[in-house]
């Protein structure tokens, strides 16, 4: 049972994590924001403090560094693995995020511990959907790295925001290119162009 959302100055958890991704996702899904909201029983209220709360804690001078802001707030990783990106040796960090259990939210670190990349990614062991055209292709049911695999070759694009990515792709068939965008590396929609 989810547990209510905390006041103003009190901790930050996961519960409020969530909320922040929701807050972005809102942009794009405002009906599975708000039936995910009613799951974790919050206001369009809380989720905005939330998302106030993470802002101020992110641009804080006395914050922490990214990956710090997270362990503090989602508490140790399910998961450390190496990765190799390009030349550079770095570390993948999963969390697993309720809302979304086949879903863990991927904390990407370089040298240093620097964060190069946040969003979500399937878990380990759970196999997606499978995408054999753009029909497949449902709001929150899939992630950047899914999407680019199965319509090669993808081309990422910039998103419109942080958090935000996009990807041109063709479909077999089609008569046209489709573009997929992404909130927290989640689908939330695609169109053709």
């Amino acid at each position: 049972m989810p547990r209510t959302p905390s006041v103003p100055g009190a901790p930050f958890g996961p519960l409020e994590f969530q909320l922040v991704l929701l807050r972005r996702m809102a942009d794009h899904q405002p009906d599975l924001v708000a039936d995910a909201r009613r799951t974790l029983g919050v206001s369009v209220t809380e989720m905005r403090e939330a998302n106030r709360r993470w802002q101020a804690m992110s641009r804080s001078p006395r914050g922490r560094g990214a990956a710090g802001r997270y362990r503090s707030v989602l508490g140790p990783p399910e998961s450390r693995s190496a990765r190799r990106v390009g030349d550079l040796e770095c570390e993948a960090l999963l969390w697993p995020v309720p809302l979304w259990p086949d879903l863990r939210f991927e904390v990407l670190t370089g040298p240093g511990g620097a964060v190069w990349n946040e969003w979500l990614v399937r878990a380990p062991g759970c196999a997606g959907p499978v995408l054999r055209g753009v029909g497949d292709l449902v709001p929150w049911s899939v992630t950047v790295d899914e999407v680019a695999s199965a319509f090669p070759p993808a081309r990422p694009l910039q998103g419109s925001a942080p958090g935000r990515w996009g990807l041109a792709f063709t479909a077999s068939g089609a008569p046209y290119a489709y573009t997929a965008e992404f909130t927290w590396g989640l689908l939330q929609r695609i169109s053709p162009g």
